[in-house]
């Protein structure tokens, strides 16, 4: 009996002390909430699908013809289905490459799905990928190119109005977007409005330290 009593003290007691330890003090630099939340993602997928689908070409001049945009079986629910099955937790869509193709009917350029005959030029690729993901469980991020090559005042200060509009509409119309991602990529040649010359562009062109803040 006496035994019995001293072993469930000892228990009771250990039990007592590692409640009442505070966990140890954070040491040097530590991850911000975002961050943390950003690594439990763990595994996700980026996705380009667009006029280069066709073409072939990894980087579209920016002459591309939007007609040549027509995926009569795309059905973005079942992909996004696999990507579930496959232990993905999220999808980043390109939803402009550096061609300049919008694959969402956007009020900034006429250079986008509306001009495909895909749905009757109805369709959305972006609202089609953001509605599957909503109905899978995964979260739904975007890509948008800063060098569009079809863009004709791209280089100018008329472009980045365009740019900062197209970043709103993705941000604003297709729910919650967990991540918004762009590159620095611009080998300066495009098509520019038909311009087909070379566009450098000066340092802190895009104002990404405005861009962030407008997208917070």
């Amino acid at each position: 009996m006496l035994k019995t009593i001293l072993i469930g003290g000892f228990f009771s007691l250990n039990t007592l002390l590692h409640a009442e330890t505070p966990p140890p003090a954070p040491c040097g630099v530590v991850p911000k909430n975002s961050q943390v939340d950003w690594q439990r993602m763990e595994f996700y997928t980026f996705i380009h699908f667009g006029l280069n689908t066709w073409t072939g070409q990894e980087w579209g001049y920016g002459d591309g013809d939007p007609k040549l945009f027509n995926p009569p079986d795309f059905d973005a629910d079942k992909i996004v289905e696999l990507y579930k099955k496959g232990g993905f937790k999220g999808i980043i869509f390109a939803a402009k490459h550096h061609d300049g193709f919008c694959l969402w009917p956007t009020k900034t350029t006429p250079f986008n799905i509306t001009k495909s005959p895909w749905k009757n030029g109805k369709g959305d690729v972006v609202k089609e990928w953001a509605k599957a993901c909503k109905k899978h469980g995964l979260k739904f991020g975007v890509y948008l190119s800063p060098w569009d090559r079809n863009h004709a005042e791209y280089g100018r200060e008329g472009y980045l109005k365009t740019f900062y509009a197209q970043v709103e509409e993705l941000l604003t119309q297709y729910g919650p977007i967990f991540e918004i991602w762009f590159d620095g990529a611009n080998e300066k040649t495009g098509y520019y409005g038909g311009a087909k010359e070379s566009r450098p562009i000066p340092p802190n062109y895009y104002r990404f330290d405005d861009l962030i803040k407008k997208i917070h």
